[in-house]
């Protein structure tokens, strides 16, 4: 991987210049340090163009959520990572659909912390396996939508098939490639799912289907999936650190 411009974010310095000696020799050069998101602007001026960010959260999650959104909508193509002490699946539900790309624990190896950057440069998302689980099974949800079962929402087979491909990350061209369908039909019937269940984006559509009963390998009716077989292991949506 070529070099990678990093921007941590934090009030911390004694932790932010840990990390930064961590990550020292590593593909990922920090090319920065703020103390807040409103003050990345300004050192996107100084620092040129940023690939990913490092935020560490500290207090309170609703202004994290905030800051999250933020970076949302300003710097939607940049990945931001959450690093945490916070083992809360709550706040985990809350970041990711806030747009965080990974929630990774403070305690966290180099190793697992580097390969972790490197999974969410990739696009994809990347948690404590504990706090996926609690995802998983449902122990916290996206939205308060009731205690309506998935078949209820008005989905049609075709909407089921591709909210089951975005439990496991699928791009769209990959859902094309498995249902044999063109990228503007996936992306017509993703509109219409993500209207339905009143989800803002696909991370929260594949939280709100692991929160229904969608587990990974399985179908929405139980017993073997063909599109993908229970051996494939924890959706790509859960890249796990352990």
């Amino acid at each position: 991987m070529s070099e990678v411009n990093t921007l941590l974010v934090g009030r911390n310095r004694l932790f932010l210049e840990g990390l930064k000696s961590l990550l020292k020799g590593s593909s990922f050069e920090v090319c920065g340090e703020v103390d807040c998101v409103t003050a990345i602007e300004d050192e996107v001026a100084a620092a040129g163009e940023l690939d990913l960010i490092l935020i560490e959260l500290r207090g309170d999650i609703s202004l994290l959520v905030e800051d999250l959104r933020r970076l949302q909508d300003e710097m939607p193509d940049t990945p931001v990572v959450v690093l945490t002490d916070e083992r809360d699946p709550r706040t985990l539900a809350a970041c990711l659909n806030a747009g965080a790309d990974a929630f990774l624990l403070k305690d966290i190896s180099l190793e697992a912390l580097i390969h972790s950057l490197k999974l969410a440069m990739m696009g994809q998302k990347v948690m404590p396996t504990d706090l996926a689980a609690a995802l998983i099974n449902g122990a916290v949800g996206v939205a308060a939508l009731g205690n309506k079962r998935i078949e209820e929402y008005g989905l049609s087979d075709r909407e089921q098939e591709i909210l089951r491909c975005l439990v496991y990350g699928d791009a769209n061209k990959v859902i094309a490639n498995r249902l044999d369908i063109t990228e503007a039909t996936v992306k017509v019937h993703m509109k219409s799912l993500l209207r339905k269940i009143k989800a803002g984006n696909r991370t929260q559509a594949a939280i709100w289907a692991l929160n229904h009963g969608l587990a990974p390998g399985l179908p929405l009716g139980g017993g073997a999936d063909p599109m993908f077989p229970a051996s494939n292991g924890a959706p790509v949506l859960s890249q796990l650190t352990g």
